[in-house]
């Protein structure tokens, strides 16, 4: 049998995963830091959450390309509390965003065609952007007391086959915010070379501590308070430039299961560009009515959940801090949204046999270098874990960081440089 290019991956157990696999099945503890799905790691949902997927109405199969009327109103509605008004005709359903994605890249691009994403981010893009026969080309996210990008490692990563810049709003996993002068930046890239903005906001509701104010993280529209003291979105749009915000259920109401999203279009070429978005997703009509039908419920019943992830991030986020105190060469970086933080370590060796040796140890993270971060240097950790669970992980994790790599508690490591950055801790 032929296959496709594009499937020509390698789809062999790695050596990490067969590990991890191994010592799950011989029923050894593992703390888990890589966790992400919030419906497994011990949040309350309301008894009767599913009671909404029972409306009769979802008998009658009635389509509608961009979505039933009464799910994207409740869409509009919840950007209205982060201060956008956003018309139910610019919303189109989707199951998830890697959807919305794939819609966005066979609207925007020919086959060949690239797309600009800053990195470090989540290793997803690849795939979609080799699935829809499009070039993926990194954009540096800088780190400098805090992360930020750099516009013009933007501009030379741009080529004449760009056709769009992906941004993630706050990134995952450097929980970087979007500030306004690097929303303008990037608003005069794009109408300088001609390019669409696709944003993803799916962790927009999950400021962390290290943000003095929600309100810190700058809509591109300029200061403004909204409702709540919500992070303002994209959804408010970029004078003159085409913005595509996607986002979704399964990190605003924490219900990855029920794959439900969106993606709003606002600017010059809106009409044109929904016109053609309903022909591809009348193509598929992927989204089942019974889940369109909960989709109000789900959205104006999120802010509980919401409560207790951020809950769930603060706290497990200063007890990392606390047990990082004694150790200088250790440091984490600033993380300003979502559920991760990054770890810098010595760079004494291959991250991989660092994760390899914690999970023995009963602890499992992510190396750097899932996220596009270089091989040695890195972790990646979930904040999202039970409390209980993420401390003795963490422990564990620098217990080990401190003795095996020999990271002295009175002494720090020769600087290390970011990205080019020389890093002042």
């Amino acid at each position: 049998m032929r296959f496709a290019r594009r499937t020509d991956w390698n789809t062999g157990e790695t050596d990490l995963a067969r590990a991890h696999r191994a010592r799950v099945e011989a029923g050894l503890p593992i703390a888990d830091l890589t966790a992400s799905n919030p419906t497994r790691c011990g949040f309350r949902y309301p008894p009767d959450l599913l009671s909404a997927l029972a409306d009769p109405a979802a008998l009658d199969y009635d389509p509608d390309a961009r979505g039933l009327p009464a799910a994207r109103q409740a869409v509009c509605a919840y950007y209205a509390d982060h201060g956008a008004a956003v018309e139910p005709g610019q919303v189109i359903l989707t199951t998830s965003t890697s959807e919305a994605y794939s819609f966005l890249f066979r609207l925007l691009c020919e086959p060949g065609d690239e797309i600009l994403a800053p990195e470090p981010s989540y290793p997803l893009f690849d795939f979609l952007a080799t699935l829809d026969d499009v070039r993926l080309r990194p954009a540096p996210l800088v780190y400098d007391h805090g992360w930020q990008l750099d516009p013009e490692g933007v501009r030379r990563a741009l080529t004449p086959r760009t056709r769009a810049i992906v941004l993630v709003h706050p990134n995952n996993p450097t929980g970087h915010f979007t500030k306004s002068w690097e929303a303008a930046e990037l608003a005069a890239l794009c109408r300088e070379n001609d390019l669409s903005l696709i944003v993803d906001e799916v962790f927009l509701d999950y400021p962390t501590p290290d943000v003095p104010h929600p309100s810190a993280a700058l809509s591109p529209a300029g200061e403004r308070e909204t409702a709540d003291s919500a992070v303002p979105t994209f959804a408010a749009g970029l004078e003159d430039v085409p913005v595509f915000v996607v986002s979704g259920l399964s990190k605003i109401a924490g219900l990855p299961q029920m794959k439900a999203a969106w993606m709003v279009v606002t600017g010059p070429g809106r009409g044109a560009a929904l016109d053609r978005l309903e022909v591809i997703a009348d193509t598929f009509l992927s989204m089942n009515a019974p889940v369109q039908r909960a989709i109000p419920a789900w959205l104006s019943g999120r802010h509980d959940i919401q409560r207790q992830i951020r809950e769930r991030v603060a706290t497990n986020l200063a007890e990392l801090d606390r047990r990082l105190a004694p150790y200088p060469a250790l440091r984490r970086l600033k993380c300003e949204g979502g559920w991760y933080a990054v770890l810098r370590i010595p760079a004494l060796g291959p991250d991989e046999e660092t994760v390899r040796s914690l999970l023995d140890h009963g602890v499992w993270v992510h190396p750097g270098h899932f996220f596009g971060f270089p091989a040695s240097g890195w972790l990646v950790l979930s904040l999202l874990a039970p409390v209980y669970e993420f401390e003795t992980g963490a422990g564990v994790l620098l217990d080990f960081l401190g003795t095996n790599q020999q990271v002295n508690k009175s002494g720090v490591l020769d600087k290390p440089k970011l990205y080019g950055i020389d890093a002042k801790y």
